[in-house]
């Protein structure tokens, strides 16, 4: 009888386990990235000038029509380096509520899309108009014509990527099965950054407004609980987000699709 093969199946597994264990934990931890803002690993320059439409569909994925705006990147540039300039152009229409309309322009670094500003505007007269410069966020802002304006000066913990736009992170580090990306994310309003988990399941068919892709499944979670954000369906091409599936605090999800437009 071999002698380094245990007789019990209980034992046989456990050696296996002992066996393989560390190297399935070393390839994860391998494939896990720890992104900051500025990070090598990061590289936007993927995208490029194009325009694509979005819309939002609450609680079913046939269901009522939300919200719909049309993004629009541009590359420029600002005193030599090359920016993003992205305008988002769209309208809101809640189940129960009047009809308004919005434009964010933002701006990014063109490789390692670390935000530079924000400036958004809206129907009913609101108003925010920001500058990031590393972890401090500068400006001001007014929810309404009517209100008068507030100053905002903050110091974030660290730099943040912009979490309304957090499917550009792992489609900038790139996709591939198994990798799991954590990264700081910042929005308007926040004095802290928020850590989320990318983890890029697979590819996936997907029916996105008649037209079928294969895309990658990225499930986004919230570093701290593990709580799913959002699934996104993603491509490497306009309009790079195909579908998303965000969950809304309520537990109801917003279902988005995204098409290419001349």
């Amino acid at each position: 009888m071999d002698r380094c093969v245990p007789s019990h199946p209980g034992r046989i597994a456990l050696l296996a386990l002992s066996l393989f264990a560390p190297r399935a934990l070393a390839a994860q931890a391998a494939d896990t990235m720890h992104l900051e803002v500025g990070s090598t690993l990061v590289d936007g320059r993927t995208f490029r000038p194009h325009r694509a439409r979005v819309q939002v569909r609450l609680g079913a994925p046939d269901g009522p029509v939300v919200a719909e705006w049309v993004n629009a990147l541009t590359v420029g540039d600002s005193a030599g380096r090359e920016v993003h300039r992205w305008v988002t152009t769209g309208t809101q229409t809640p189940v129960n509520g009047p009809q308004s309309t919005w434009e964010i322009r933002q701006t990014y670094d063109a490789r390692t899309q670390a935000p530079y500003g924000y400036h958004r505007t809206g129907s009913a007269g609101g108003h925010m108009q920001l500058t990031l410069i590393g972890p401090r966020v500068v400006g001001r802002s007014r929810p309404n014509a009517n209100a008068a304006y507030t100053d905002i000066d903050v110091l974030l913990d660290r730099p943040g990527f912009v979490a309304s736009a957090s499917d550009l992170v792992p489609l900038a580090t790139g996709l591939r099965a198994g990798a799991v990306m954590v990264a700081p994310f910042w929005g308007p309003g926040m004095t802290r950054t928020e850590r989320r988990i990318f983890t890029v399941v697979g590819r996936e068919p997907r029916m996105v407004e008649g037209t079928q892709w294969e895309a990658w499944r990225v499930e986004e979670r919230r570093y701290d609980d593990r709580v799913l954000l959002a699934t996104w369906f993603l491509v490497a091409g306009s309009p790079y987000m195909v579908a998303g599936e965000v969950v809304q605090p309520d537990g109801r999800i917003r279902y988005m699709t995204e098409i290419a437009l001349p």
